[in-house]
């Protein structure tokens, strides 16, 4: 573990709560661009990242060390993260009888070329609706692993599943993807 890392949560420990402000500059925003990629709601993510630091704070004697904190911190971002998307999926459900009416993710994206910038733009915004239409499980696996380019161990660490899971759900989640993303080209073709 980082030996700054370990100073700060011991002084953490012994009372100078101070020293998590440290923690939480380090790894705020690395943790909220990670859940902003898995939720696609600022608001939301902030809320999380949130959520995240303050249970890890509280927790913070739980902590063993046999981790990276980041790595711990994040396993704890993202479960919360995947438990917010179940919540609204089922409340999603519940407020339009149960077809997906989840408004599309804003593009802000800057790019010098007005051409190339719509054409990216407008792949960016399929692969992102496509993106919120899976589970979060699914969602999860493709953006750690994908996005962010995560080892399988670290993934099912973070997730609490086994290795063989993750590398399921992965290839289950890219043909799921896959197929979502086909079946929007269709429709553009034939609209």
């Amino acid at each position: 573990m980082n030996r700054d890392d370990q100073r700060l949560i011991a002084e953490c420990l012994e009372g100078r709560t101070e020293a998590f402000g440290g923690l939480v500059e380090r790894y705020h925003e690395r943790l909220y661009n990670t859940v902003l990629r898995l939720l696609d709601h600022a608001e939301d993510a902030r809320d999380v990242v949130q959520e995240a630091f303050l249970s890890a704070y509280q927790s913070l004697e739980s902590f063993k060390g046999d981790s990276q904190f980041f790595t711990w911190l994040y396993r704890i971002a993202v479960n919360t993260a995947i438990s917010l998307k179940r919540k609204q999926k089922i409340v999603l459900r519940l407020h339009t009888g149960g077809e997906g009416g989840a408004a599309e993710p804003t593009d802000h994206s800057n790019v010098s070329k007005p051409g190339h910038g719509i054409e990216m733009a407008e792949e960016e915004k399929r692969v992102h609706q496509a993106l919120s239409r899976l589970s979060p499980e699914h969602r999860a696996v493709l953006v750690m692993k994908d996005m962010e380019g995560r080892k399988y161990e670290e993934m099912a660490e973070t997730l609490g599943v086994p290795v063989g899971t993750i590398r399921s759900r992965l290839h289950r989640a890219r043909l799921e993807l896959r197929e979502l993303l086909l079946q929007k080209q269709d429709q553009t073709h034939k609209g």
